[in-house]
């Protein structure tokens, strides 16, 4: 499939929407007023910091909506105006945050039913609003909602788009995308249906055991065993990892891609020469404006003194998950939560660990004088940290000031 003159063509259809309906004012007016935060306003005017009682707060520079989760947003609320009595569905979350989901439950958008990992488009209608969210949906999902006649509302996010032209761009030149990312994520499975022949590496140990096999060989057998679910269709790693291209989930941690990228551009240095190497390895720069402003924020915040870090998020959400890997690798005592029920009466919370599993850790806020750390990641809304902040001083018995 021409993937891209399928994407060229749907974007010229009556049916295709990518920009806002007219309603803009309207739905910022409302999304200020369920998402944003005097409070949070008043700490960003307080050099990010705030003082009450025993408590210290101490504010990432950058945190919460991104530019790309806001249009998103602002675009599903449109869209629900836009279309008033329409039966309007959304691929996947808007974006990966509970309160945020549960909003579109309310204004009875509806989400695609997922049975056994897989989706059940039989449920959309002819006629039906179909919502692309911020990490975008795979090529087959655009096609079959295409032929079904559906209008669909496209919020991909730009970046992810970027991405998506890179791959684009190997695929023209018959070079293999390298994919930095999680096989299984929305965004991941996205981008490789734009790609030709890829392969998704999650980390720098599986990207190692890539570049050690172009350079040496190695069991073929254990190699397509340990991707088998993060290739393509007939992917061959004695003929296809002759020439790659360089991708990544936009929610990766900065640092790490770069390396990867770095590891695979030696290794075809070292085994093609420098004067071949544009011939073997490509390149382009896709890594996310706001994912890196979050963990550059994130890693100016854990050089302050602190006593705890609180970083909040959904638990699917890949970049609030790398944030809180920056609190651990700096051992510093980290909360992943993804809403303020997490914390719990008694000073008890609940809290997801970086293997994935939920732990309940008691007597988690120390008394006397301490200092928070506080981040939250691209898709909360102000409002949700807010919360969080509010509950840490009634838990310090500290009295709103609001």
């Amino acid at each position: 499939m021409d993937t891209k003159a399928f994407k060229r063509s749907l974007q010229h259809s009556e049916n295709y929407h990518r920009k806002g309906f007219g309603h803009q004012v309207e739905v910022a007016t409302q999304l200020q007023s369920e998402y944003q935060s005097n409070l949070i306003g008043e700490i960003r005017n307080n050099n990010y910091s705030l003082t009450r009682g025993n408590v210290t707060i101490q504010l990432a520079q950058a945190f919460g909506f991104c530019w790309g989760v806001e249009r998103a947003v602002a675009m599903a609320y449109e869209t629900r105006k836009h279309f008033p009595t329409e039966r309007i569905w959304i691929t996947n979350e808007i974006i990966h945050n509970p309160s945020v989901n549960q909003r579109m439950r309310e204004m009875d958008v509806k989400f695609i039913p997922v049975d056994a990992g897989k989706k059940d488009f039989s449920v959309v209608e002819t006629g039906d609003v179909v919502i692309l969210p911020a990490f975008g949906a795979s090529v087959q999902e655009m096609q079959l909602l295409h032929e079904k006649n559906c209008k669909i509302v496209d919020t991909t996010c730009p970046w992810v788009s970027k991405v998506w032209n890179t791959v684009e761009k190997h695929k023209k030149g018959d070079y293999t995308s390298i994919i930095h990312g999680k096989y299984n994520h929305e965004e991941t499975v996205a981008t490789s249906s734009f790609a030709g022949k890829y392969l998704i590496v999650r980390n720098i140990e599986q990207a190692e055991y890539v570049t050690a096999y172009i350079l040496n060989g190695g069991n073929r057998d254990e190699f397509m065993a340990k991707f088998a679910k993060a290739c393509s269709t007939g992917f061959d790693p004695d003929q296809d990892l002759v020439r790659v291209g360089i991708a990544n989930q936009t929610t990766m941690l900065k640092g790490e891609t770069e390396q990867i990228g770095k590891m695979f551009e030696h290794t075809m240095m070292k085994k093609y020469g420098p004067l071949e190497l544009n011939q073997h390895f490509q390149s382009f720069n896709t890594i996310c404006d706001a994912t890196q402003e979050r963990q550059d924020a994130m890693l100016n915040l854990v050089e302050h003194p602190l006593d705890l870090m609180v970083v909040i998020g959904g638990f699917n959400s890949s970049n609030t998950t790398h944030l809180q890997e920056i609190a651990v690798e700096r051992g510093i005592t980290s909360y992943h939560i993804d809403s303020v029920e997490r914390i719990k009466p008694g000073n008890s919370i609940e809290h997801r660990q970086l293997n994935g599993e939920l732990q309940v850790t008691d007597n988690w806020l120390p008394e006397g004088k301490i200092v928070v750390g506080i981040t939250s990641g691209a898709s909360t809304p102000d409002k949700v940290v807010e919360d969080v902040i509010e509950k840490i001083f009634e838990l310090q018995g500290i009295a709103s000031v609001a």
